[in-house]
């Protein structure tokens, strides 16, 4: 036994533990509850802390009293899990230590998941743990594992719900969801034995925002998902209509004695590149850069992040899309700088009108870079207020069609105060300066609001308004947005109105000019007495856009049932698509392709599955068949997943459309293919391989990474885009044939506790 540990050891044992041990035995005491209701859990000062390598001997664990009253949230609320549970929490002046043991009576039916970072964990075993570091009972951060003992970490704002009447991120509920985005410094090990599965975590204090002071209480809540059951069980109960990030009904987290200490990480990169864009006949370019990124705890409760010289070599391109609307498709952010903190900054509706979209700044339109010279971010809380503060400077730079792209300012400040019981009222503004003319400008504003009433009901709107130089009209916006939400019902309405001058430059609008209305309710019906079948969920959702005469612009009526099986597939049938599309001048759907004015009433079926994920194979799925303007549509989406071990993931994905109209008739289709190989947990070779034959566009990127804390590491890029020979007689336009661009890039990043 190394000597620090036999002297924990013998300290562990020597009679200065008997006070802490009688702390720890009255912390038992079962049926001790909270303000709330909520059941409060005790952290213990350790002077030994544990060694984190998944095998929870060290003689510290016994110091904490052990966190053993936990309830199903699925399959049945409040009812006695199917295993036992026992967690454990301790702390010194670095870290919070989380010990947790999974009893299990069937280890081997124990689901390992996929090696890989931040995956989804609800398929497979997992622990997880919600820390709301403020107490303010919106916000919070969350830390996971799976026996594979991978890294699952994240931000969660707003409880990690989403407006009603936006989208919504599982099928029949509301959004709620951690930013997984957010990366931190924290390590954890994990190990499966005869007695089911352990996990130890280390979260040092310096990677968390906290309000300071002695004797400050965090939010606390547990799960652990028994995947082969599809159960979930949680340490402070939670009605299932929600999810464990409803951080308002977590427990208490009491003992903690957090440091007002101040830390600061430095994290410079390297990076070496060779491309070549053949579009434009360019020769081979290549470029040894130098930048960095500075993360400084300026409080507990305030971080400042800077960034000089920003790239982002290491990040997955994005996934090719059919659009057959002639509104603007949605491309999520992927880059890690913009994704940390996000949820402060995000005001608006999801992927309609969002008065902040962060791929504005550094990306063109047409997809190609802009050089971020630097900026910085600050964030955290200020007195209950919670502020977020982003300041941006791009370089010059040529888009793909030769113009040239000025030098821009982007600058966004956010507060907000949050209320009790999920209320808050917030302000925003946005704007962008071009920085070699001061004339050319646009600025952003806005006034956001939620008002909870009790746990059912939530009422969310927001006002902004916009100024752009030379650009008249009305320029507001806003929305109203309510939600009920129960056991056994779900019932939502939106009224959203943009006016024809609303120009977020900053921001993403789906469609200008337009007053949209909404309505959906859906009912939860269980089925206890069938055991391999779970849920029903029957519902209607109406969805109108108007123009701002009074026009309708698109209608939805859509009518369909849920249902979701024991072992988490999932079938849709039937469903029905009511749609009226009304179009006031020609729309060119593709090339050759145009649908006269007029309005067009169409039904369509639509279906969707997926089998159980957990499975070794799977398999999910899209049918659309109907009307479609002029004519018919014929829409297919079928994805095949393969798992042969907890290493390897292969995905093939083929989005078909073959469209017939009066005007014309043609087909799109996009190919997609992903193979992925997990070193470790924290080491992979990823490739995504994608075909689009609108574009006649094959394009591949592979990525190697080791990962280390909070996104550095180590990353390999291979980039490439190739144009095939077009079936002669398209009515599509002829293109350069060959390759478009190449790229081979190299990147290494570091990071520096500088305060140690």
């Amino acid at each position: 036994m190394p000597r620090i540990a036999w002297v924990c050891s013998a300290l562990l044992s020597a009679a200065t533990l008997l006070p802490v041990v009688a702390r720890a035995q009255a912390a038992r005491a079962p049926g001790v509850k909270g303000e709330n209701g909520a059941p409060i859990a005790h952290a213990v000062r350790t002077t030994c802390p544990p060694t984190i390598d998944g095998k929870l001997d060290d003689p510290s664990w016994q110091q904490a009293p052990a966190i053993t009253e936990f309830v199903q949230h699925e399959p049945l609320d409040g009812h006695t899990p199917s295993e036992r549970t026992e967690v454990r929490i301790l702390f010194d002046s670095e870290a919070v230590y989380v010990g947790a043991r999974m009893y299990d009576r069937e280890p081997a039916g124990i689901v390992r998941g996929e090696a890989k970072k931040d995956i989804d964990l609800k398929d497979m075993d997992a622990f997880i743990l919600v820390l709301d570091t403020y107490h303010d009972r919106q916000n919070g951060f969350v830390f996971g594992t799976t026996p594979a003992g991978i890294i699952y970490d994240g931000q969660i704002t707003k409880e990690g719900e989403g407006s009603f009447g936006g989208p919504s991120t599982r099928p029949g509920g509301i959004t709620a969801a951690p930013n997984l985005n957010w990366d931190g410094t924290w390590f954890v090990s994990t190990s499966v034995d005869s007695l089911g599965w352990v996990a130890e975590i280390k979260i040092p204090f310096a990677t968390l925002q906290y309000a300071g002071g002695p004797g400050r209480s965090w939010g606390l809540n547990i799960g652990r998902f028994i995947r082969r059951r599809n159960e979930q069980i949680f340490w402070a109960p939670v009605p299932r209509q929600f999810s464990l990030y409803r951080v308002s009904l977590a427990g208490t987290l009491d003992g903690l004695e957090a440091p007002s200490q101040r830390s600061v990480y430095f994290s410079p990169y390297t990076l070496g590149s060779v491309s070549r864009d053949y579009l434009k006949a360019t020769k081979s370019d290549a470029k040894l850069v130098f930048g960095g990124d500075a993360k400084i705890g300026v409080t507990p409760n305030l971080t400042l992040d800077l960034t000089y010289n920003t790239d982002f070599a290491q990040v997955e391109v994005d996934e090719e899309q059919v659009n057959l609307t002639r509104f603007n498709l949605f491309f999520p952010e992927k880059r890690l700088f913009f994704l940390e903190n996000a949820g402060t900054f995000a005001v608006g509706t999801p992927e309609s009108v969002e008065l902040f979209f962060s791929r504005r700044i550094g990306i063109n339109p047409d997809g190609s870079q802009v050089p971020l010279a630097g900026g910085g971010r600050l964030t955290g809380k200020v007195g209950g207020l919670t502020m977020g503060f982003l300041d941006l400077q791009t370089k010059s730079a040529v888009d793909t069609l030769g113009a040239r792209i000025p030098h821009n300012n982007y600058s966004i400040g956010r507060v907000f105060q949050e209320f009790p019981n999920r209320s808050r009222l917030g302000l925003i503004l946005v704007s962008r300066l071009d920085t070699d003319s001061s004339a050319d400008y646009n600025l952003t504003y806005g006034v956001d609001g939620r008002l909870g009433i009790g746990d059912r009901v939530t009422i969310e709107g927001y006002w902004a308004g916009t100024k752009t130089p030379g650009l008249n009209g009305h320029s507001g916006a806003y929305n109203l947005s309510g939600s009920y939400t129960t056991r056994q019902w779900e019932l939502g309405a939106a009224l959203r109105q943009v006016d024809e001058a609303f120009n977020p430059e900053v921001g993403f609008l789906e469609r200008t000019a337009f007053r949209f209305y909404s309505f959906r309710i859906l009912r939860h019906l269980r089925t206890p007495w069938l055991p391999w079948f779970r849920e029903t969920r029957p519902h209607i959702t109406f969805r109108q856009f108007d123009d701002l005469n009074g026009a309708i612009q698109s209608r939805l009526i859509h009518v369909d049932s849920h249902n979701l099986f024991q072992n988490g597939a999932f079938f849709e049938a039937p469903g029905l698509n009511f749609t009226r599309e009304g179009l006031t001048e020609t729309f060119e759907i593709v090339r050759g392709v145009k649908i006269p004015p007029g309005v067009y009433d169409n039904f369509q079926f639509v279906s969707a599955f997926n089998t159980n994920e957990s499975a070794p194979i799977s398999v999910s799925g899209q049918l659309a068949l109907g009307g479609f303007y002029t004519g018919h549509l014929q829409g297919y989406t079928l994805t095949l997943t393969t798992r042969p071990s907890p290493r390897v993931t292969a995905l093939l994905r083929a989005n078909y459309q073959h469209v017939t109209l009066k005007e014309g008739k043609f087909d799109e289709a996009v190919l997609g293919f992903r193979l992925a190989y997990a070193f470790t947990a924290r080491t992979y070779l990823q490739s995504l391989l994608q075909y689009n034959n609108i574009e006649d566009n094959f394009s591949g990127n592979v990525r190697f990474g080791w990962q280390g804390p909070a996104g550095t590491g180590f990353f390999v890029v291979l980039n490439d885009s190739h144009r095939i020979k077009r079936v002669p007689g398209s009515v599509l336009r002829e293109e350069q044939e060959g390759p478009l661009q190449r790229a081979l890039i190299i990147k290494f990043t570091k990071q520096f506790d500088l305060t140690r």
